[in-house]
């Protein structure tokens, strides 16, 4: 979980000064204790027992894992600029990243990297840390990358000098009708804003509209960078947020210019998934009446972190203040039991209510109301959405969750499409193999063939029945990711997506989008 961040603070603040019973009795046991101690795993061991004290989202960060931490909401790192699974000991490039250095080069999907310089990647136990470690480095140093390419006659060395390698965290975005546009987010990062504004951009160039904006799964990120993308969604000098904490005053974030799309229908989707920045920005549109929240109830994290880098190169992200909504909710739910929190989503499920289709589950009796419309909504436990979506189980079954388990529809696909190569990527457009294009079932049998060479019991005939459309899609959505990445996937995913598909529904219809009430 991503949790929610302020922006690093720009001068180094330290942790446990030297003059402190902590560091007296680590050097007590320094000196005198009676066998040899690893000191530097004894802190960090003492370390995260004292955090865990605390909330669940102060946590520290070793020196040697902060860069990756970082990475996720910096935006950028140095590489070659490849996305890799490893299926059966092997570096399978999902895809190369557009304008980074392997993509120029031409590296392709579905390309296996066997040999990085003259260490030999393939056969031998390859970790992804240890992929990393290897691919990775400083822009501007070269690396020679040896490929097997189903389709070449031997393997092919690529010289390739390291860049910068953006993250995006603006995953998918296209138009689902002539008048409705869809963008997905996955993390609240620091280029999250403009990527937002590009693909709105292209959306605008279409004559959008309406937008369904999808943060589920989405963990959170920077707060400031969710503050911008509300922004772009209400009129000037509304409030979106504000942080307070105990050493914190209040600290109010209003809208403060024009923004892109302060005017037409705006769906936003949550989940389970969605959480911190997620749960500001669907918190603000709901509070304010902006647009409609459909889905299922966010994750129900409002605590606020802000960095503490220790003189070590280590930090400490630690929760400050807790964020508000307009309304005043504070959405955060109880963690005074540390083993009921961490087990929340599964307890959902447990419970029947990602399963429902009824909002009668509520968590709180805090009551708030909308600023605009006066609605009922609540605080401490997520945002829950103006209309519930269910999470859909019919097509699981045993067979299903053994596939799966075993990573087995990503492995065939990258079979089917080397088999098929040719053939799809003749295919004019993704939405030509979005609406056209089909697993069929001898597709499906060779499948279900590739599953039982892998050790697994064929399915039943009922199992069939349940879980073939399920996986046919999967299949269809992964061969896509190979050719146009994120783009590619949830264009086919989106097919069967039922929250997706009621938020085009409610946008059809002739009326505002809150005017049946909740």
């Amino acid at each position: 979980m991503l949790g929610i961040f302020l922006r690093p603070a720009t001068s180094i603040q330290t942790f446990m000064g030297g003059n402190n019973k902590f560091s007296e009795l680590l050097s007590i046991i320094n000196q005198s204790y009676v066998d040899t101690v690893e000191m530097d795993a004894l802190e960090e061991q003492t370390i995260n027992e004292l955090l865990s004290n605390l909330d669940p989202h102060s946590v520290y960060i070793p020196a040697s894992d902060l860069q990756v931490a970082n990475e996720q909401l910096e935006g950028n790192f140095e590489g070659i600029g490849v996305e890799f699974n490893i299926i059966n000991d092997t570096i399978m490039v999902v895809s190369a990243i557009n304008g980074g250095p392997a993509q120029e080069l031409g590296v392709l999907p579905g390309d296996r990297i066997i040999k990085v310089d003259t260490i030999n990647v393939a056969g031998n136990g390859i970790t992804s840390e240890r992929v990393f470690k290897l691919l990775r480095g400083k822009g501007g140093s070269k690396v020679d990358v040896t490929v097997f390419r189903p389709s070449a006659t031997k393997p092919i060395v690529f010289p390739i000098r390291r860049g910068t390698i953006p993250i995006f965290s603006v995953d998918a975005w296209r138009m689902l009708n002539r008048e409705t546009g869809y963008i997905k987010i996955s993390r609240f990062a620091e280029n999250t804003h403009e990527e937002f504004l590009k693909a709105f951009d292209e959306l605008k160039a279409e004559n959008v509209k309406n937008l369904v904006l999808d943060l589920r799964g989405n963990p959170g990120g920077y707060l400031s960078t969710a503050i911008q993308l509300v922004d772009e969604l209400l009129p000037d000098n509304k409030l979106i947020v504000y942080t307070q904490g105990r050493t914190k005053p209040r600290a109010e974030y209003r809208s403060e210019r024009l923004g892109v799309f302060e005017e037409g229908k705006l769906i936003v989707l949550i989940d389970e998934g969605s959480a911190s920045a997620s749960e500001i920005v669907s918190g603000a549109i709901q509070d304010w009446d902006r647009g409609m929240v459909i889905g299922r109830r966010s994750f129900g994290k409002g605590l606020v972190q802000e960095p503490y880098e220790l003189s070590d190169g280590s930090a400490l992200r630690l929760t400050v203040s807790r964020y508000y909504t307009p309304s005043g909710r504070c959405i955060q739910k109880d963690y005074s039991d540390k083993d009921k929190y961490s087990h929340d989503i599964l307890n959902r499920y447990e419970n029947g209510e990602l399963e429902s289709d009824s909002r009668a589950i509520i968590f709180d009796s805090t009551i708030y109301h909308t600023l605009r419309l006066n609605r009922t909504v609540y605080a401490g436990g997520g945002i829950l959405p103006d209309y519930q979506v269910p999470i859909d189980t019919t097509f699981n079954t045993y067979f299903l969750t053994n596939v799966v388990s075993n990573g087995l529809i990503g492995k065939f696909a990258y079979e089917y499409l080397d088999q098929n190569r040719k053939s799809i990527t003749s295919i004019p457009s993704l939405k030509v193999y979005a609406d056209a294009y089909q697993i069929n079932e001898t597709a499906y049998n060779q499948f279900v063939s590739f599953v039982v060479k892998n050790g697994l019991t064929p399915p039943t005939n009922q199992e069939n029945e349940r879980s073939s459309k399920f996986i046919k899609l999967q299949i269809k959505a992964l061969v896509a990711r190979q050719i146009w990445r994120d783009q590619g996937y949830y264009a086919v995913i989106q097919k069967e997506d039922r929250a997706l598909q009621l938020a085009i529904k409610k946008i059809g219809e002739n009326q505002a989008l809150l005017s049946s009430g909740n």
